[in-house]
């Protein structure tokens, strides 16, 4: 992966980005471009045929490229694609790609970032009628309406509020999440952010939407990450083992008819979905997050990373906020989370996402991770989510 970076930081186009992830993926593993026989690429904010422009700076071989977006799942899904390629047996060679060029400032609801009009600080309105996420707003405004804050904040900011009222969450384990993966990434050279911050400096920060502020919050980012899927005989063929890691198990999800019944935002942010990819997966591999070392979640907010422990089976409904503040979810605890510093730190660069937490993972379980490695890390988690919907959960292992 690149280093991810605030937008307009540094004067490349987003087919550099890719250049510099692809070809460090394919150097890593010892695989030439003239090897790969299909292209997935991820990206949200560029044209259609993009990832086209974007390969082409690898080599000019007439392979298949395809784009994908799936909102904020969308480097995630690539990959999915790359592995469906390989297991399925069209393909032994695949690589997945991601890159995101964004515009400074926040998100809106839309699909394109807009919301129709509601971008950062803007009510959005009618304009979300038109929208993919529509639906899933309607169920905010219901409940809580609809205010002068970005979107995106907005609604995840009200799924905190509906867990505080529920469970008794506090505000400082929020902003504990937010401590712990600024902290993480201090040790990250790819990470947007690498300063550390206490809880009370998170809380004391600028508040987005209540009670959400800016240093528990993803940032807009620039980054590119890339991975090379193939198959058990071409590792065999080519001599990989060493630097193979399996993807066990894998699955997405989108909603269902429980995202949106309970009229309330926990569920219409995810929740449910990022359940349901984990126990798909939990079954498929025959492992469960006992046998999890160190996981990548996805974190744009810090109460998503709350509802994803609920969801992935780390703790039990309304208990994540004792959870993180336990010091389970760091080093010395059950599992590191996020010791690339996440999504909130790291970056959130919406089409290299997903793909930049495999790449983690798999520096984590070669033992490759420098400072931030977690000790005998052996099986990884990565779960990556858009709004929208879909929820992709990964688990990988050491070959």
């Amino acid at each position: 992966m690149t280093r991810f970076e605030k937008p307009e930081t540094r004067d490349w186009q987003y087919w550099d980005m890719a250049r510099e992830a692809g070809t460090g993926a394919l150097t890593d593993a010892g695989v030439p471009y003239t090897a790969v026989e299909q292209v997935a690429v991820g990206h949200c904010f560029q044209a259609s045929t993009a990832g086209q422009r974007a390969a082409y700076e690898l080599g000019l071989t007439g392979v298949p490229v395809y784009n994908v977006n799936n909102n904020c799942a969308t480097g995630a899904t690539a990959l999915m694609l790359a592995r469906q390629f390989v297991e399925g047996g069209a393909s032994d060679c695949v690589l997945a790609l991601g890159f995101e060029k964004m515009a400074r400032g926040a998100l809106g609801g839309g699909a394109d970032g807009t919301g129709g009009g509601g971008g950062a600080g803007g009510a959005g309105g009618g304009g979300f009628a038109t929208s993919p996420v529509a639906r899933h707003y309607a169920v905010m405004a219901a409940r809580h309406g609809f205010e002068r804050t970005p979107p995106t904040a907005q609604i995840f900011g009200n799924a905190a509020r509906e867990h505080m009222e529920k469970y008794g969450t506090t505000e400082a384990q929020l902003a504990a999440v937010g401590a712990k993966n600024h902290r993480h990434s201090a040790n990250n050279p790819y990470a947007q952010f690498q300063d550390a911050y206490t809880v009370d400096e998170i809380l004391a920060a600028r508040t987005v939407h209540s009670p959400l502020t800016k240093l528990q919050c993803s940032p807009t980012s620039d980054g590119a990450a890339a991975a090379v899927v193939v198959s058990e005989r071409f590792v065999e063929r080519h001599g990989l083992g060493e630097r193979a890691v399996e993807i066990v198990a894998q699955a997405m999800t989108t909603d269902t008819e429980e995202s949106f019944a309970s009229g309330s935002c926990i569920d219409v942010v995810g929740q449910p979905m990022s359940r349901a990819a984990a126990r798909q997966v939990y079954d498929g591999a025959g492992l469960g997050i006992e046998d999890v070392d160190v996981v990548e979640l996805h974190d744009c907010f810090s109460v998503n990373e709350l509802l994803t422990y609920e969801a992935l089976g780390m703790c039990e409904p309304g208990e994540s906020g004792e959870l993180v503040e336990s010091g389970a979810t760091t080093y010395g605890g059950r599992w590191v989370v996020n010791p690339s510093g996440g999504l909130i730190s790291k970056g959130h660069p919406l089409g290299a996402t997903g793909i930049a937490q495999v790449a983690e993972l798999t520096w984590q379980l070669r033992g490759e991770a420098r400072a931030r490695q977690v000790a005998h890390a052996r099986v990884g988690l990565a779960h990556n989510i858009g709004l929208g919907g879909a929820a992709v959960v990964t688990l990988l292992r050491r070959a």
